[in-house]
């Protein structure tokens, strides 16, 4: 069993930055894949980002490439996303998730974080 656990939320400006961390415990950390969700009430999760186990391959959905950067440091079991140029429409709860198979797909992914919320202000 993978815990997860996300931080990092918080209320920002449209423009400005966060950056959000996942730490994973009782499970090997290394042997999944993780990735990024988002959900605002009434839509359904949203694919953001993902990273390989290997952390060498790394996918974004359209709407935040160049924004944000996900990246995994293995050794801390913690995977994190940097987001810069926040805008307003990324407000939402985000979510860290890890899963046996690289994909873009919320069912695709075993273990949830609890979820931290982003609030982008104009």
């Amino acid at each position: 069993q993978v815990q997860l656990v996300e931080s990092g939320g918080g209320l920002v400006q449209a423009g400005g930055s966060l950056r959000l961390s996942c730490g994973a415990s009782g499970g090997s950390f290394t042997s999944y894949a993780m990735g990024w969700f988002r959900q605002v009430p009434g839509k359904e999760r949203e694919f953001v980002a993902r990273v390989t186990w290997s952390g060498s391959n790394k996918y974004y959905t359209d709407s935040v490439k160049g924004r944000f950067t996900i990246s995994r440091d293995n050794a801390k079991n913690s995977v994190y996303l940097q987001m810069n140029s926040l805008k307003p429409e990324d407000t939402a709860v985000y979510y860290c998730a890890a899963g046996v198979l690289n994909s873009n797909r919320p069912t695709e992914y075993k273990y949830w974080g609890q979820g931290t919320q982003v609030t982008v202000s104009s």
